[in-house]
């Protein structure tokens, strides 16, 4: 007789709850394959379900501690169990399109209600593809068990087990977040994240460019279009998105202000032009061929905005010619405008105001990167030697 626990151990296998001809049973699923069929085949009570297209074995509750399945009746089914290390680290790590193809079709209704409601709600694009996609990873792991049939401890130990394979604190909060606008915006269980602790998130200090490091970058940059853009990001500390979003109309050189529309948070607001941008900006729009129509910086293919891709791809492509090894993104330079700021003098309450921050927790990030008042500081190591009392 061969153990059920031990008989896939290297397969990609999941166990899970279901009833067949009215009796509770464990289904295992497994991709096709014809050795592992004959093993299974050898084990006590197990049948194969044409209709469901698996195995599946007697529901006792030694079969169900071989197979990991945590079952409480007073708290409904438990989450589908997995035993293989490697298969947990693809399930957590699953491609949104693989999650959608393998969701149970028991779920992909909740799919439905759950984009619905993010759209009836106007949530950004952005937004309802991050949560489609941590939804997706939790569907994709149910298999035939029902999203709404879950309880806050299924869902506590969920999470843990994507914390114990490798997901990073801030990939867990975005996971956190989605399911809790299913759970209490589109089946309104309210308590259901009241007891379910959030990881302690890094403090991740901003990646900024040093002056002579924007200086090589500016001066790597050949292209009009290209220049003019990088600049803009830089003179107003524009997300990529803003820049590419920008259109001819935002600059009002009148006011000396750039207006960015419906950013980050549909949120509106001015940032100041800078003279020697708008001086750059007219000498691009009128000498560059085909000249920008609606759009600051327009797509020469399609006349729309700008694509973020292509603007991150021109800022990774500089970067490289003028000889930059630091490991940033074109957000940097958001970064490094924020930061030579507040180096500058200006109040961190502006700052807030210019980067469209909701918080001003997250514009004091630049207090931990800011040059301006450590410089003063002395280490002791300098005291030491101006003592006269070390020798080098």
């Amino acid at each position: 007789m061969i153990p059920v626990n031990l008989l896939l151990m290297h397969a990609p296998v999941t166990y899970s709850i279901i009833e067949h001809h009215k009796m509770s049973r464990i289904a295992v699923q497994f991709e096709y394959n014809e050795q592992w069929n004959k093993r299974m085949g050898k084990v006590r009570g197990a049948k194969w379900s044409k209709t469901m297209h698996c195995w599946h074995i007697p529901d006792t509750e030694e079969n169900r501690k071989k197979c990991g399945i945590i079952m409480n009746s007073n708290i409904g089914p438990a989450i589908t169990g997995v035993h293989t290390p490697a298969v947990l680290q693809d399930v957590v790590k699953l491609s949104t399109k693989e999650a959608l193809c393998n969701m149970s079709p028991n779920n992909s209704g909740e799919m439905k209600r759950f984009l619905d409601q993010l759209a009836l709600k106007a949530y950004s694009p952005s937004t309802i593809r991050t949560y489609r996609n941590e939804f997706a990873q939790l569907l994709q792991i149910l298999g035939t068990i029902q999203v709404q049939d879950l309880k806050p401890e299924h869902l506590q130990r969920y999470l843990l087990y994507c914390i114990k394979n490798g997901l990073k604190e801030n990939t867990v909060h975005s996971r956190i977040n989605a399911l809790k606008f299913y759970y209490e915006q589109v089946l309104h269980e309210h308590k259901m994240f009241f007891e379910i602790p959030r990881p302690k998130k890094p403090l991740v200090l901003p990646k900024l460019l040093n002056e002579d490091e924007l200086r090589k970058l500016f001066n790597a940059l050949t292209n009009k279009k290209h220049k003019a853009m990088m600049f803009t990001a830089y003179s107003g500390g524009l997300r990529v998105s803003e820049v590419a979003n920008l259109k001819i109309a935002d600059i009002d050189s009148k006011r000396m202000q750039i207006f960015i529309e419906r950013s980050k948070g549909k949120k509106d607001r001015y940032v100041n032009l800078s003279p020697l941008l708008l001086d750059i900006l007219r000498k691009y729009v009128s000498t560059y061929k085909p000249a920008p129509k609606v759009y600051l910086f327009e797509s020469e293919v399609s006349h729309t905005a700008y694509p973020v891709r292509t603007l991150q791809r021109i800022f990774q492509l500089a970067k490289a010619k003028a000889g930059i090894s630091k490991e940033v993104g074109v957000h940097s330079l958001r970064h490094s405008f924020a930061t030579h700021l507040l180096e500058k003098g200006t109040d961190i309450k502006y700052i807030k105001e210019l980067l469209g921050h909701f918080d001003i927790k997250t514009t004091e990030r630049y207090l931990h990167v800011s040059r301006k008042k450590l410089v003063n500081i002395a280490s002791p190591l300098d005291d030491l030697y101006m003592k006269d009392k070390m020798d080098w």
